[in-house]
């Protein structure tokens, strides 16, 4: 029996993915852990190996197309096996493609793609995936047959390849008398006071496209990371109650160690010749600050979840990293432990990555908070927006010289506003002020970040 190639979970977020590249051809014999193809999601590049030896044969997985999670994109056939001459069904979105088996009649490809309505494991309704289909692999053929019939696809078992269920098993399901899928309820309607004001809903594209003369603009489609972005960034807006504290720090201190420090570091052999081992920047050291201020405040180093107050043991430190079409955020696990040299390198490892989509889903997917550096671009100071399961986000304005007065004179200094956005629900004023509080004494006293 050949091994299917399914398009792999790599983001816990992902419904869908593209193929970007392709490494194996169709006839070509690859070995068991070849590199097969590189998967494109929303926030990263990644590269799947074959699950078995064999001879890649039926690559549907097109490039540049979304294809479903779990969706069939090739199979390998073993040495020596027998490949038939049936045609595999293409993995649309939505719909878990199979190898036509014995006892399955293939529906026309007219009719396979003639409406979202007529897909399998999409709701007629509403064209979104099916959840009573999520997660279980069925022919197209026992996908619509159970639909048709009002059965619950997850509960049937599949006696097809890998538990696949296919048109016998509906058929014994409907024999046997399986239990039917409840009719969709419709939404409850929120009860609104008398005195609230009407729910306000976004423009549609029409009422918006309608304020602009024809022709004066045109219209870039929205790839799956800016859509993300919008998704996440409506989710926190519209569910973390943000609270905002700002103050200022000074940086001379900061500036002047990490002046010797880099002056001090050792160098190392490379192709273009010596070259340091590290080289710190003022975000290096914000990182290792803030990392540090929430171990000095542990109530602060918190996720909201409606049950309990996730307390963590760690400070993983995620920094916003821009990248071409949105953003994305790579962890610093936990930065209170590590040096300012291995978060500096790190660091730079991940930016770099970032920037060419090669992370890995465990290096930007978790933390306990995070910084956003706008500080390059002279910014001043800003409030940033929370990422989601985190409590807070650091917002770090420019370094710039100011008047300040001190024992009742005026000085010259180096000062950076930073603004610290907290979820109320799990920091409130006083606790988020103590955490910057904290996290100012550790970038005006920068020795501290060395012991």
């Amino acid at each position: 029996m050949p091994t299917e190639v399914i398009l792999p979970k790599v983001d816990m977020d992902m419904a869908t993915g593209q193929i970007s590249r392709w490494f194996a051809t169709e006839g070509q014999q690859v070995k068991k852990g070849d590199v097969l193809f590189e998967i494109e999601t929303d926030k990263a590049a990644m590269e799947i190996d074959a699950p078995a030896s064999g001879i890649l044969r039926d690559v549907t997985g097109k490039e540049g197309v979304d294809i479903a999670v779990g969706a069939p994109v090739a199979w390998i056939y073993a040495d020596g096996e027998v490949y038939g001459d049936k045609a595999p069904i293409s993995p649309l979105v939505g719909e878990m493609s199979a190898r036509p088996t014995e006892g399955d009649a293939v529906p026309p490809t007219s009719q396979r793609e003639a409406s979202p309505s007529a897909l399998p494991g999409i709701s007629p309704a509403r064209g979104e995936i099916d959840p009573s289909s999520a997660g279980r692999r069925a022919t197209p053929l026992a996908r619509r047959l159970a639909r048709e019939a009002g059965l619950i696809l997850s509960a049937i078992s599949g006696t097809g390849p890998h538990g696949r269920v296919v048109k016998a098993d509906i058929d014994a399901a409907v024999a046997g008398g399986a239990k039917a899928e409840p009719a969709a309820k419709a939404p409850a309607e929120v009860p609104t006071s008398t005195a609230s004001a009407p729910a306000v809903k976004a423009m549609s594209d029409d009422q918006v496209l309608k304020l602009f003369e024809a022709g004066s603009y045109e219209l870039v489609p929205h790839d799956n990371m800016r859509k993300t972005i919008a998704c996440r960034l409506v989710e926190a807006k519209s569910t973390i109650p943000h609270f905002y504290l700002t103050l200022d720090c000074e940086l001379d201190a900061l500036l002047a160690l990490r002046s010797q420090l880099n002056v001090a570091a050792p160098m190392k052999k490379t192709d273009k010749g010596d070259a340091p081992v590290y080289k710190l920047s003022v975000n290096d050291m914000v990182i290792k600050a803030m990392a540090m201020a929430l171990k000095a405040v542990p109530d602060a180093n918190a996720s909201w979840t409606e049950s309990a107050m996730v307390k963590h043991r760690h400070a993983d430190v995620g920094v916003a990293v821009s990248i071409p079409g949105g953003l994305i955020t790579p962890i610093i696990r936990k930065a209170d432990e590590k040096t300012l040299s291995t978060i500096s390198n790190e660091m730079k490892d991940l930016a770099s990555r970032a920037r060419s989509r090669k992370l890995k889903p465990e290096e930007y997917q978790g933390g306990t908070t995070a910084v956003s550096n706008l500080g390059m671009f002279s910014i001043k100071d800003f409030a940033a927006v929370i990422n989601p399961p985190h409590a807070t986000i650091l917002a770090v304005g420019a370094g710039e010289e100011r008047a300040v007065v001190k024992n009742g004179e005026i000085k010259i200094a180096t000062v950076m506003s930073v603004t610290l956005s907290t979820d109320h629900r799990a920091v409130d004023g006083a606790l988020g002020a103590e955490l910057l509080v904290a996290f100012k004494n550790l970038i005006e006293n920068p020795m501290g970040m060395l012991v």
